[in-house]
């Protein structure tokens, strides 16, 4: 029996995709250009949303590429000695460093000048090692998942600042909550970063998705469509209705619950989590006022145009919020709304 080729593991790269290939293309084609563009993107949007398997994407092809070398670093840790070490152990890397140039030492960690014996300093280092894959003709891809203001990542940006500056082959790849990379773009002497150009995950194509689903489970088109329609092209939902789907037998109707319950618990939560009070009620009016129309959302709430805009305009840029149709608002994920009302109600008691 065939193995269900959907996931619900966050960041895993699953068998059944539905592509972003105009994302992918852009990245790829400013990092490998001859006249290059741009040497760093940030890839924003909700959790769930396909973040970290867009970069994992494009890490993946580069990878197979051997003119560059790609590293993965965790914010966790200290980041310019986790790159000074990757580089270290590069095989392609170390056969080319000349002995007499410079001696790396056992752990990775640091890089001894010969003429003088000196251990440097890791952006002295860095900038050796990168001087050296320069003169090689490969370029360094770092790649970090999850972005966000820790003191490792303000010094790595700093360093990587400085790299740029010397012109140095070093490109950089980043997801991150929307609040998360505004936040660390707004530290001082890092506001470099608004010139990083953001690329956010919208919904995928409904259309792709119905096809998807139409061929694992062979529905009709319009059956199809409407299965398809229930993920409202949310990356996460659009795998765990697949999978649930696939484990009863292509019923999909009959895991709705089930569906149901898995976003609330795996992701809604969180997400809910991570709003402030007002953001809260501002959500609550969405979802109570079906219309969708901003007039009768500020009625139902009772609030002013300068009071519900700051807060619009913030839950759109999170990703949560659809504010194109102009004067009107809806969410972005597939049941939010229905979440949103009990949660609010339940553990608030707030109405206005």
């Amino acid at each position: 029996m065939m193995s269900n080729p959907y996931t619900m593991i966050f960041g895993k790269e699953p068998s059944q995709m539905i592509p972003r290939n105009l994302q992918s293309s852009q990245i790829l084609d400013a990092f490998t250009s001859e006249y290059e563009s741009n040497t760093m993107f940030m890839i924003t949007g909700l959790r769930g949303s396909g973040k970290t398997v867009l970069l994992s994407e494009i890490a993946n092809k580069l990878r197979k590429d051997p003119s560059w070398i790609v590293i993965d670093l965790n914010t966790q840790t200290d980041m310019r000695k986790s790159m000074i070490s990757f580089l270290s152990h590069e095989k392609s890397f170390i056969h080319k460093v000349k002995p007499t140039e410079v001696n790396i030492s056992v752990l990775g960690l640091g890089m001894e000048i010969k003429d003088n014996n000196q251990i440097e300093d890791d952006d002295y280092t860095l900038i050796s090692m990168l001087e050296t894959i320069k003169k090689n003709k490969k370029k360094v891809l770092v790649t970090i998942d999850e972005a966000s203001n820790t003191s490792n990542m303000r010094v790595f940006a700093m360093t990587y600042q400085i790299l740029i500056r010397r012109q140095l082959p070093v490109y950089l790849l980043m997801t991150g909550l929307y609040e998360n990379i505004s936040e660390l773009q707004n530290v001082d002497n890092l506001t470099f970063l608004y010139r990083a150009p953001k690329i956010p995950l919208k919904s995928l194509d409904i259309r792709m998705i119905a096809e998807n689903y139409a061929t694992n489970f062979h529905l009709e088109a319009e059956e199809a469509r409407k299965m398809a329609r229930m993920t409202k092209g949310y990356s996460y939902a659009f795998q765990v209705l697949g999978y649930l789907t696939w484990n009863n037998g292509g019923s999909y109707k009959e895991v709705i619950d089930d569906y149901r319950q898995y976003l609330n618990e795996y992701v809604y939560h969180k997400i809910w989590s991570e709003l402030s009070e007002t953001d809260r009620k501002i959500a609550y009016g969405i979802a109570k006022v079906k219309s969708g129309k901003i007039r009768d959302i500020r009625g139902f709430l009772k609030i002013e145009t300068n009071q519900f805009n700051p807060y619009r305009r913030r839950l759109i840029k999170k990703g949560l919020v659809d504010g194109e149709t102009y004067g009107y608002v809806s969410f972005t994920l597939p049941l939010f709304d229905q979440f949103v009302i009990d949660i609010y109600e339940e553990d608030f008691d707030q109405l206005p």
